[in-house]
This record gives C-alpha cells, sequence and structure tokens, in this order.
C-alpha cells in the first residue's frame, strides 16, 4: 500500500530531478538524501523498476571540469556528471555551452549521471555495463583507458592482452567482454573509423557512407575495402570525395560490385 502511494505521488523516478524545483525553492542535489519522502521512494522502489533513460540528455553552461567529473549547469541547478578522458578532452572552457548525451543510474541510495560528448562512445558504454563484472563506474575507466576504436578493434580481434591492461579488468572479465560482445557492435560505425591502405580516417560522411552500404546488405568488410577503392581512384587534389555524400556513394557502390 505504501509502495503504491508513493508511486502515485510521484509517477516516476524522473520526477525526482524535476522537482529540484518544486513549488520554486531550489534544492541542492545532494540534499536528496536528506529529504525523506525522496529517500523514502527510493528506498522502497525496486531497482528493476527504474528507468535508466530518465534523463538522458544535458544542455547547459559547463562550471567546472576534470578528467574524470563535468559539472554543469542548468538554469541554476548544478549536475554533477561522470564523464571519461576522451570526453574531457574534448570539451569546451569553463563558462562555454555543452550538450552531453547521459546514462543515468538509480540506487537505493544515490543518483548518478554518466555523460558522453559522442552518443556512440554512450552507446558502447551501455553495450559494456550489460557484462557481468562490468558496472558504470568501471565502464568510465574503460572508455578512458582506450579510445572507442581501440576498444572495438580490441573486442572484434578477441585481443585479451590490451583490455587487461585496463585496471580493474582481469582475465574472465576480458574473456566475457569479447564472448558477449563480439559480435553486438556493428551499428557502431563511427566509433570505428574506416581505416586502410590508403591511411584516411572517417568522418561523417564516411560512417554515413558505410551505414548506407551495410543497410543495403553488404558485408561491413565488403563496403569498407569499397570506400577506400572509391577514395584511392576517384579523389584528387581537386576533388574530395569524402565530404560529397552523392559521388563517394555512387562510386563505392560500384567498387563493391
Amino acid at each position: 500500500m505504501r509502495d503504491n502511494v508513493l508511486s502515485e505521488r510521484l509517477g516516476n523516478v524522473a520526477t525526482v530531478i524535476f522537482l529540484l524545483y518544486f513549488e520554486n525553492e531550489r534544492i541542492h542535489a545532494d540534499s536528496i538524501r536528506s529529504n525523506s519522502w525522496i529517500s523514502d521512494y527510493l528506498a522502497h522502489t525496486k531497482p528493476s523498476t527504474i528507468s535508466h533513460s530518465m534523463i538522458a540528455h544535458l544542455r547547459g553552461r559547463l562550471f567546472s571540469k576534470s578528467p574524470n567529473q563535468a559539472i554543469v549547469d542548468c538554469g541554476g541547478v548544478g549536475y554533477d556528471v561522470a564523464i571519461t578522458v576522451p570526453t574531457y578532452s574534448s570539451l569546451p572552457d569553463e563558462g562555454a555551452e555543452i550538450a552531453l548525451h547521459i546514462n543515468t543510474q538509480v540506487r537505493e541510495d544515490a543518483i548518478a549521471l554518466f555523460g558522453f560528448l559522442d552518443r556512440d562512445e554512450k552507446r558502447l558504454f551501455e553495450r559494456l555495463i550489460t557484462v557481468s563484472g562490468i558496472g558504470p563506474k568501471l565502464g568510465i575507466t574503460v572508455l578512458s583507458g582506450l579510445s572507442a576504436t581501440s576498444l572495438v578493434a580490441a573486442i572484434r580481434g578477441g585481443d585479451h592482452a590490451t583490455l587487461t591492461k585496463i585496471p580493474g579488468i582481469g582475465k574472465k572479465t576480458a574473456e566475457r567482454v569479447v564472448l558477449e560482445l563480439k559480435d553486438k557492435l556493428d551499428d557502431l560505425s563511427s566509433a570505428v573509423p574506416v581505416q586502410g591502405a590508403t591511411g584516411f580516417h572517417g568522418g561523417p560522411v564516411i560512417d554515413d557512407v558505410l551505414s548506407a552500404l551495410t543497410n543495403l546488405g553488404y558485408k561491413r568488410e565488403s563496403a569498407q575495402k569499397a570506400i577506400e577503392t572509391a577514395i584511392a581512384k576517384h579523389e584528387t587534389t581537386e576533388l574530395t570525395i569524402r565530404t560529397d555524400f552523392d559521388q563517394l556513394f555512387r562510386y563505392s557502390m560500384a567498387a563493391i560490385r
């Protein structure tokens, strides 16, 4: 009965965040634990019923930053967000406006936000934490120790040695990561820039062409080779087809047949 009353009062856990402005009274995020009815709700709500997408995006002013943390000021409320080193390296100066893709984790005693500038990095993080033995904090550590490109390559290649170099990842955990994720990363095209003998790196257009070819049913390896062939054959100093979707797609289709 008590659970039902609390559930009706809040609707869902996302309301906890929005009620930081409840009745126009700003409540600091660190006061959530001391607020009796919020703590009561969290204590009586099963973790499995809580949506991890309750906060999926934050846009605001970068109040402060460090290699593993960013404070984002959204309308006067500072959100403490755990971040990876690659995200930190790409953040603008403090005071600038930023937008982060957010994964929300809710426990009985805390609400934790994990932020990423790159959407595919967030998606890779969410795949990692599905593996037994890898929690959100270790997931951040993994993505700070290896770039998304290197991590995906290590998982696809079964490179346990590279994975175990990351603090907190032992041999058994590395084996589980490879076993469980090896065939679940094909949709992360932008996380793995196309690279070949020509030495070029993927960009938005190349990623779009690669996605279009794989969606048409071509194997990823064949699509990558076709894109490399198209650029090597048709790109000149006067013509840069890697930034022209129509041309790159047309030449890649010709090369793949």
